[in-house]
């Protein structure tokens, strides 16, 4: 989200959509280059991979450590196995119903979390500018402050009633025109798309303008 607040300049060179990608060096030189760019516009799953190995193994060394304890024939730390297995075969019997749903939320939302990490794509608030030389990777707020400073030029207004955000296939412009100044919304458009189509952004997301009903008074 960008209301021009800074300057932000772009390339604005001929750029080859999809360049990236597919062209610079052969062979492992463009297969190292494309899990550059992907590494750089995709959050790492790490953390949460580290985080459902460590629960694993928490669970299954502490079970092993209980069955070793029962091996033995010494007192269990917490609970026996048998016992916790007894137990969870005969729920929800002997179990509070106020905890069996707190429990059962808690393992919900866990669960939930880890599946939406390793199912949803995790991109970042990035977009590729193809170049034939190196890969470069620009943040949607850097792409949304130019393409708000294009949009206050081509409509005459202040930067304070440009606001423009960036997603990945979509560009919204808001534009609040100044009381009695004819505003174009097609030319704010055609300068947008240009400035965008200059910058050459994969994926090339799609530009909307939205020109508030209620204008501002200018100074």
């Amino acid at each position: 989200m960008s209301q021009d607040t800074r300057d932000a300049t772009v390339g604005s060179g001929p750029y080859d959509a999809g360049a990236v990608m597919a062209s610079g060096m052969p062979g492992s030189g463009a297969a190292g280059m494309a899990r550059i760019l992907k590494r750089e516009t995709h959050s790492s799953r790490a953390v949460v991979s580290v985080m459902a190995a460590a629960l694993v193994i928490v669970v299954c060394g502490y079970a092993l450590l209980e069955t070793a304890v029962r091996a033995f024939g010494q007192p269990p730390w917490l609970i026996d196995p048998q016992t916790a297995a007894e137990r969870a075969v005969a729920l929800p019997a002997g179990i509070p119903p106020l905890l069996l749903g707190v429990s059962g939320a808690v393992v919900a939302m866990a669960g939930l979390f880890f599946f939406l990490n390793a199912v949803l794509p995790g991109r970042r608030a990035r977009h590729l500018l193809a170049d034939r030389r190196a890969g470069v990777v620009v943040d949607d707020e850097v792409i949304a402050a130019a393409l708000a400073r294009r949009a206050r030029l081509a409509a005459n207004v202040t930067q304070g009633q440009v606001m423009v955000i960036v997603s990945r296939n979509r560009v919204e412009v808001n534009v609040r025109p100044t009381s009695g100044v004819p505003l174009r919304p097609d030319a704010v458009l055609e300068a947008v798309r240009r400035e965008l189509q200059d910058m050459g952004p994969s994926p090339t997301p799609e530009v909307r303008i939205h020109v508030a009903t209620s204008g501002v008074v200018g100074a």
